[in-house]
Parts: C-alpha cells; sequence; structure tokens
C-alpha cells in the first residue's frame, strides 16, 4: 500500500454513531505515515467521551490490518472545532450514545 492508499482507508473509519468519518468530524487529525507507524492525532469535543477506547481501538485495528502500528496525541478541541463537530453530530446522528451526552 502507499501513503495515499493507507491515508484513505483511515479517513473511511467512521464513528460508531454518527454517520459520517472521524476526519469529517475533526476527531482523527494530523495523519502521517513514518515507515510502519501511522502517527495522528485524536481530537476529542471534551474531556471523558465514553466511545473513546472504541474509536482509539477502531483506527488502531485498521491501521493493524494493513500490517502498520499507530502512534497517537491526544488532545481537546477549541471552541470552533467543537461547534463544527456538534453541528455534525446533530447532522448525521444515527443512535447509540452521542459525545455530548444526549
Amino acid at each position: 500500500m502507499d501513503f495515499f492508499e493507507i491515508v484513505k482507508a483511515i479517513e473511511s473509519i467512521q464513528h460508531p454513531a454518527i454517520a459520517t468519518s472521524l476526519t469529517n468530524l475533526g476527531i482523527l487529525q494530523d495523519i502521517d505515515i513514518e515507515g510502519d507507524t501511522v502517527k495522528a492525532t485524536f481530537v476529542w469535543p471534551f474531556e471523558g467521551i465514553p466511545i473513546r477506547d472504541q474509536i482509539i481501538n477502531s483506527v488502531k485495528n485498521a491501521v493493524g490490518n494493513m500490517g502498520l502500528k499507530l502512534d497517537y496525541n491526544e488532545r481537546i478541541m477549541s471552541e470552533d472545532e467543537k461547534q463544527r463537530f456538534l453541528e455534525l453530530e446533530k447532522k448525521y446522528w444515527r443512535g447509540g450514545q452521542a459525545a455530548c451526552g444526549v
């Protein structure tokens, strides 16, 4: 797989309760590949996201299926990022536990 195929596969990973990708939601950012390691940043709308581990594991599994490892950082969204996330969450909501707790 080349760089673009790997990034495309990662960018296709969807949120479990919101019908759009983690990258579109702004949760998964700064994707880069160094050797056999995918580097990325998980950006959360607030602390204590109930499905944090599930989301991270979905990316780890996808990366692992390509024979790669995941190295990641985490941070909290800025107010602008959070507003965009909440708008997309409302637009694409498909059920389950919302990140904002609704």
